[in-house]
């Protein structure tokens, strides 16, 4: 896991390089390097996991070929072994995976990007054809920002790298804002910048840097199969995918360095948490601990407390960390080191878990992350088929139970109602037709609420909101309501938020995280599956339970399902007040001229008093407030 930086014809390109390797140091502390030829400069951050020793250091030149990589290859021995039947007289002077993937592009060329099993963001330059390749993973694992700037191109790890850059243009995309406040992140391939872009998972770039123009050509190198595995039983498909798990697992322990584990206290964790004991003599394992006062405020689960009954259970070195209000003093670096606006705190848990971890010496963290989104595991998921039923009743009785809800507080003093919030939550998407309602269920907003939230008119961004969720969602499978929702969950959320807050936040720690559950292997058995499996009695994630049952005691996995945040409703009532009423002032809004005033007072207003929950939009305000004095003020 590293970061890493590229520039075409860029003037005082030693300047430039080391810049991006002060900016992203983080991601590499154990060396930054840089190598510079003509109109070529590579900049590059190491955190050393495989091959700790200096020659693998990067940018790693042979002969006509210059890579810089970010990321792991789990399956590089294998490859490495391919390789030497293919070219005998191959020689590696490394042991590491950078130097495969080399090798590998010298003789396959982009067909080497679908034998790859791993995370991956790299960059290789043909230094005797002045071909530059690009590359980002399967499923957006690592990230790639780029930009153009004249006949200047630039690519980097973290998008703070590019805003720094001379002449880089600052203009907003309007869309990226409207779906930051939708959705509270930022969709797809664009970024908050008109003139910066995200390459797209599973896609590559080419670019001919001999050309007079510089003009990058962007193609797809794979789609998740539509195959079904509806010809196998349920045993088969149970034993299929612990096959598949256990695979994975082995595959995400290599590494010349220790490894531990995220630990919530939840099925996903706990499984890859127990099986990775498998691999190792005494696994250590994480998790967040919050306040009673928090708890009480968030009706929070008592997740602390699985988790270590697991870790007793299975002799894990068990780490707790607190988390409380006093980390909203680290608000303003946190959107700084984040990138883009992201309004979910749970960004703040993964940081705050990573840091104490890497403060102990570790420097790879397994995570339970994707589950949810392949195997139908999230509340709103399961609403979206409720709703179906929902909608069948009478319109009377509907809009009886409709007003009923509108009517009761979300809190009461200082205790917060987690049903009144859920039937809110509910019913503002429950009526809709079903392509919409799912959109509805994770969205913040409607049209209407967030027109009402801008001062300018945003219905061209709503639209593109509204068909890029609509492409997601029916071009998978469609007429398959449980596996649709999987798809467009592991295009959207999955991507747009999970993904880019735990690359961020864990190496703004310089720590890995790896995700088995987002293993290319792993999606796809998952996707091939019907959606009958995973949605079954009704029991979300039902056939991943069904492998848990064969190492984890029963009420950690039939537990009720919690989500990996923070208290923000206890923290947004209580002590980030001061905060709300500063950078959400009739000043401050006023003054920045994106949002109406009256709006988001009317939003303090009704959160304060229990009539609405508006916590998360309200966070997410605060965010980007303080994204703008980070990324576009300064």
């Amino acid at each position: 896991m590293c970061g890493l930086a590229g520039f075409i014809n860029f003037p005082e390109a030693e300047k430039i390089v080391r810049q991006a390797n002060k900016i992203q140091q983080h991601r590499g502390p154990d060396g930054q390097h840089q190598w510079i030829e003509g109109n070529i400069a590579f900049a590059h951050q190491r955190l050393s996991i495989i091959d700790l020793n200096g020659r693998a250091d990067q940018p790693l030149i042979k002969g006509n070929l210059v890579i810089i990589f970010n990321g792991e290859i789990y399956n590089y021995q294998e490859l490495k072994d391919h390789l030497l039947q293919l070219v005998p007289d191959i020689q590696f002077k490394t042991t590491s995976d950078t130097e495969v993937l080399l090798e590998l592009y010298r003789y396959k060329k982009e067909e080497c990007l679908n034998m790859l099993t791993g995370m991956f963001s790299f960059a290789i330059f043909d230094t005797e054809t002045g071909i530059l390749f690009i590359a980002r993973d399967h499923l957006g694992i690592k990230p790639l920002f780029y930009t153009q700037i004249g006949n200047q191109f630039a690519f980097s790890s973290e998008l703070k790298t590019l805003v720094r850059l001379p002449g880089f243009d600052k203009t907003i995309n309007l869309t990226s804002l409207a779906g930051a406040m939708n959705y509270l992140w930022v969709p797809g391939s664009i970024t908050m910048f008109e003139h910066a872009h995200k390459l797209p998972p599973a896609h590559c770039m080419t670019i001919d840097t001999k050309n007079e123009k510089i003009s990058p050509v962007i193609q797809q190198y794979w789609k998740l199969p539509q195959t079904k595995d509806e010809q196998l039983s349920e045993s088969q498909l149970i034993e299929k995918l612990d096959e598949c798990m256990q695979a994975t697992i082995a595959r995400h322990m290599i590494a010349d360095v220790p490894v531990s584990c995220f630990l919530s206290g939840g099925l996903d964790s706990s499984l890859i948490s127990v099986m990775a004991s498998k691999h190792i003599e005494k696994l250590s394992t994480y998790t967040i601990a919050t306040t009673d006062e928090d708890k009480k405020a968030e009706q929070m689960p008592e997740d602390e407390m699985y988790a270590r009954k697991l870790a007793k259970e299975f002799s894990f070195d068990h780490h707790e960390i607190l988390i409380n209000a006093d980390i909203v003093g680290d608000l303003k670096s946190m959107v700084y080191t984040l990138d883009e606006p992201i309004g979910d705190p749970a960004a703040i848990n993964t940081w705050l878990i990573c840091k104490e971890a890497r403060s102990k010496g570790v420097k790879v963290l397994l995570s339970g992350m994707g589950a949810d989104e392949i195997f139908f595991g999230y509340r709103r998921q399961k609403a979206t088929l409720i709703a179906g039923n929902y909608r069948k009743l009478p319109s009377f009785i509907r809009k009886i139970i409709s007003g009923t809800v509108r009517l009761l507080p979300v809190k009461i003093g200082s205790k917060g109602v987690k049903l009144t919030r859920w039937a809110k939550r509910f019913l503002s998407f429950a009526d809709l037709p079903v392509e919409e309602s799912y959109m509805r269920s994770y969205s913040y907003y409607d049209q209407s609420e967030l027109q009402q939230l801008f001062k300018c008119d945003i219905s061209q961004s709503y639209t593109w909101l509204r068909n890029q969720h609509s492409t997601f969602f029916n071009q998978f499978r469609k007429g398959e309501l449980i596996n649709q929702i999987c798809h467009t969950d592991l295009h959207m959320f999955m991507q747009g938020l999970n993904l880019s807050y735990t690359d961020k936040a864990s190496m703004a720690a310089s720590v890995e995280v790896r995700v088995p559950f987002i293993d290319r292997l792993v999606v796809e058995t998952a996707m091939n599956m019907p959606g009958s499996i995973k949605y079954k009695n009704k029991q979300s994630k039902y056939i991943l339970k069904k492998v848990a049952e064969k190492y984890l005691p029963q009420d950690i996995i039939y537990r009720p399902k919690a989500s990996f945040g923070a208290p923000i409703r206890s923290w947004i009532s209580g002590d980030l007040q001061p905060l709300v009423n500063d950078l959400l002032s009739q000043s401050s809004v006023n003054k920045r001229g994106i949002f109406n005033y009256d709006y988001i007072s009317k939003l303090i207003e009704n959160d304060r008093s229990g009539k609405e929950d508006n916590a998360y939009r309200l966070y997410q305000l605060l965010t980007v407030e303080l994204w703008f004095r980070n990324f576009v003020d300064q």
